[in-house]
């Protein structure tokens, strides 16, 4: 697959699940660990909310900022980073979300994210400069 179709699909994808934390908030507070909450100061809601208008803002930045795109792929892959907790939590508590269910889809979810990290720096050309191996002659 092509960086650039790579990239215009996670944005896409980005982009819509971050307006559906704005939509279906109360589905989204399950996965919030408590002390999220104790952490930042921010109730359930509020941490939805942030968090879908980060995944908006990142989402238009892999498309609209071409000059910083190996930062918006690092901000992606840390953005993503940052949310796994919620998703092991949403294992450990066996909460359900559209989508997540059944415990072997939770669990499973758990494996993508290492892979939507992965896709976000390998879209963007973010991802480590590969070292060369010179022989001297």
């Amino acid at each position: 697959m092509d960086r650039a179709v790579a990239r215009w699909i996670l944005a896409i994808a980005l982009g819509a699940i971050g307006v559906s934390h704005f939509r279906s908030t109360r589905g989204f507070r399950v996965v919030v660990p408590d002390w999220a909450t104790r952490l930042t100061r921010l109730d359930k809601d509020a941490i939805v909310i942030a968090s879908g208008a980060a995944e908006v803002a990142l989402a238009a930045g892999l498309l609209a900022l071409p000059g910083e795109r190996r930062r918006v792929g690092w901000a992606t892959a840390a953005f993503f980073v940052a949310v796994m907790p919620g998703n092991v939590h949403q294992w450990q508590t066996k909460r359900s979300t559209p989508g997540l269910d059944t415990d072997a889809r939770r669990f499973g979810r758990l494996f993508l994210q290492p892979l939507l990290v992965a896709w976000a720096l390998w879209s963007t050309g973010g991802e480590a400069p590969r070292r060369r191996n010179r022989r001297r002659r």
